[in-house]
């Protein structure tokens, strides 16, 4: 996989606050609140701002109970969990996003098909567990690595877990978030801990809070803009890796990674 690039170096970092980022963000906003797209819908833009779309399929993988189905709720706008439930089989969420990119100032229509797979729940049934798991996999594009800080022993499961679920894929893009940073206080992951990890993996570590969403006046829907604004980091971040991952697999870009012929 080639190195991960410096924040901010492919995508414009706060271009989704500006007037021109809002115009985009409005087509997955309905009445400021967050739009849900199924596997076939997409977004509607007018003619004169339509874009290209970029479609990935993302693996979410960590350990039970550590947020994986919280995480793609709040990345999806939808209400997080209070109450933990494990994931039956396989569940997907679809996430647009639009970013603009550095180089070229081109606006660009991301779209992440999250993959979350119950790992206990497809334990009952030994025999599909390669199966499931291998259907999460195949052409995926990425793998999110999930740990809670008040989790200790998911943030030690990392290095398992990257090996084992992406020990056998060496050029897709592998992140890590660490859930439920509003709780930093009773941290169980001391800021040393994701230095020394962050300096032996070379991966892209974020954080994300666990929190509810902030509401409308009605003081039950979940606000859009607000929701979009918690999240932003995470979904620039993956439009990112995931960009600067094509063009090294295009040629477009040098691939800086350990194994590049030089």
């Amino acid at each position: 996989m080639a190195r991960p690039p410096a924040p901010g170096s492919v995508i414009v970092p706060d271009w989704h606050e500006s007037a021109e980022g809002k115009e985009y963000l409005a087509c997955i906003l309905r009445k400021n609140r967050r739009r849900v797209f199924g596997l076939l819908e997409r977004p509607v833009l007018p003619p004169p701002v339509a874009i290209d779309t970029a479609s990935y399929k993302i693996f979410v993988s960590g350990k039970s109970g550590g947020g994986k189905t919280a995480l793609v709720a709040k990345l999806a706008g939808l209400e997080v969990p209070v109450v933990h439930h494990e994931t039956a089989g396989i569940q997907t969420t679809v996430v647009f996003w639009p970013a603009k990119l550095q180089a070229s100032e081109r606006v660009v229509m991301f779209r992440f098909e999250f993959w979350d797979c119950g790992e206990s729940a497809l334990k009952k049934f030994d025999h599909m567990l390669p199966v499931s798991r291998q259907a999460c996999k195949e052409k995926t594009d990425a793998f999110l690595f999930l740990f809670s800080f008040t989790d200790r022993a998911s943030f030690e499961d990392l290095p398992g877990q990257l090996a084992r679920v992406a020990g056998d894929t060496p050029g897709v893009v592998r992140m890590v978030i660490g859930s439920k940073f509003d709780q930093y206080m009773h941290t169980d992951v001391p800021e040393r801990d994701l230095t020394a990890f962050r300096q032996a993996w070379e991966l892209p570590l974020l954080r994300v809070k666990s929190v509810p969403g902030r509401r409308l006046a009605d003081g039950r829907t979940l606000d859009g803009w607000a929701g979009l604004a918690d999240v932003a980091h995470v979904l620039n971040g993956l439009a990112e890796q995931l960009w600067h991952q094509d063009q090294v697999a295009a040629g477009l870009l040098p691939d800086t990674s350990e194994n590049s012929p030089s």
